[in-house]
């Protein structure tokens, strides 16, 4: 039986204040990469504010210095329950093992995962028995797995500054997409050098049980 391809939907968002349930998400995109590298597509969602929240003083004032960006997450922007039902219907338009990536995922991670059960009855975290769970895998921190692949243990290795090619030379604009490509970019990267690390932990794993 010929197994399915594994996809991770690396996403970055944007949001008017650092809490999901005081303020709103702007916007997100996600790029969604194989597990051979290759590149399969990209959602970009820009949604209306959400009514029973109120925008971060602080975080509004970061904004106004960055209106390109601004623009680019408020722009004809849609009702988040439109967004969302859509976003989830196209990621399980995807058939084989699904994980969401992100970097950090404790942000975007929590941000999408509260849009998805607000607006789309459905989860990032693959517990069958909460309902619907659009991915199917454990999600994946690209910042920690960065420093897994190079040995490092000091959590701040995660957030060294990367070369521009390692990142697409897509630089990082605060534009969702923009900055989805670029982790993308760096976890294809990843996938490259973990293919030419021995030994496979598997084997290793397998070796050392048997």
């Amino acid at each position: 039986m010929e197994q399915k391809p594994a996809y991770y939907f690396v996403t970055d968002i944007e949001t008017d204040g650092p809490d999901p349930a005081l303020h709103s998400m702007l916007s997100f995109a996600t790029v969604v990469l194989r597990e051979d590298g290759a590149f399969c597509g990209e959602f970009e969602g820009v949604l209306k504010p959400r009514p029973d929240r109120v925008a971060d003083k602080g975080t509004m004032n970061w904004w106004a210095k960055h209106p390109q960006a601004w623009e680019a997450a408020t722009s004809n922007a849609q009702e988040p329950e439109l967004v969302m039902k859509r976003y989830a219907d196209w990621v399980e338009s995807f058939d084989g093992i699904r994980a969401f990536a992100a970097r950090p995922l404790m942000f975007d991670g929590l941000w999408i995962d509260r849009y998805l059960r607000d607006f789309a009855g459905c989860f990032v975290l693959d517990v069958g028995y909460w309902g619907r769970c659009i991915f199917n895998a454990s999600p994946l921190d690209i910042g920690t797995y960065t420093s897994g692949i190079f040995g490092r243990t000091n959590p701040h290795d995660a957030g060294v500054k990367l070369p521009a090619d390692w990142l697409g030379n897509h630089p990082h604009t605060h534009h969702a997409i923009d900055d989805a490509r670029g982790y993308a970019s760096l976890l294809s990267r990843l996938f490259t050098v973990a293919r030419e690390l021995p030994p496979n932990p598997h084997d290793f794993m397998a070796k050392s049980m048997g």
